[in-house]
């Protein structure tokens, strides 16, 4: 058998948490709607501070398809891109200087212009062509103007090549005018090492029939004066006796 004591301990632990707010809240009117079940608190409940499982997993998986919209569109936008801005600067430094203003050309505005007729485009280009000449012309000879004097060697004062001259012995005087002379040469084999002598004749001009036959003069090439004179008599060395 319990005690008293015992009984109104029991009592009061069985009293719920509704009761205690119904009390705290004070008397209920007749027309006002009945409060709200409070929920127990137990040990195994997550804490308020933390979002349920649920709308964690819903707010991780937004960011995720937020971002997977952005993903998709970069590749897109690397596509996008004309060739001209991928190609790095350094590339375009070391083309030539035609191509790279080719390729400026390119990059600019143009306004649409209206049609012309095959003669007023020709006339047109005679026109830029002359331009252009004016401006090249006008361009060089600044150019002209601003350079100096250069301080490097004199220019070699041009000489004809010297004129052939060979010592021979008149062999024939009866032309008029004409001698034949018969120059000797005397030279050792390269490879016998045996002195080989040869002659041969040659027609020249003597203007004033000086020499004789087997008198010892010079001759002096010069330009033909017949069918068979190349030579032309300088002097004579020596007098036959």
């Amino acid at each position: 058998m319990m005690s008293d004591d015992e009984q109104k301990k029991d009592e009061q632990q069985d009293e719920t948490p509704q009761d205690e707010a119904a009390e705290a809240t004070g008397p209920v009117a007749a027309g006002d709607p009945p409060p709200p079940p409070v929920a127990k608190a137990s040990s195994e409940e997550v804490p308020p501070t933390a979002p349920p499982a649920d709308e964690a997993d819903s707010s991780e998986a937004e960011p995720a398809a937020e971002e997977a919209p952005e993903a998709a569109e970069e590749p897109a936008a690397v596509e996008e891109k004309p060739a001209s801005e991928e190609k790095p600067a350094s590339e375009e430094d070391e083309l030539p200087w035609k191509e790279k203003q080719r390729l400026q050309k390119s990059r600019k505005a143009h306004k649409a212009r209206p049609a012309r007729t095959p003669e007023e485009r020709i006339a047109e280009r005679a026109v830029a062509r002359q331009r252009k000449a004016t401006l090249r012309r006008k361009q060089r000879e600044a150019a002209k103007k601003e350079r100096t004097p250069g301080t490097g060697t004199p220019v070699a004062e041009s000489s004809p090549n010297a004129a052939k001259v060979r010592q021979g012995i008149v062999v024939s005087d009866k032309g008029e005018k004409s001698i034949t002379v018969r120059i000797d040469i005397a030279r050792r084999h390269p490879v016998y090492e045996k002195v080989v002598r040869r002659s041969r004749t040659l027609h020249a001009h003597d203007e004033q029939n000086q020499a004789g036959e087997g008198d010892v003069v010079r001759i002096v090439e010069t330009r033909p004066l017949s069918k068979t004179k190349r030579w032309r008599l300088v002097e004579v060395l020596e007098k036959a006796k």
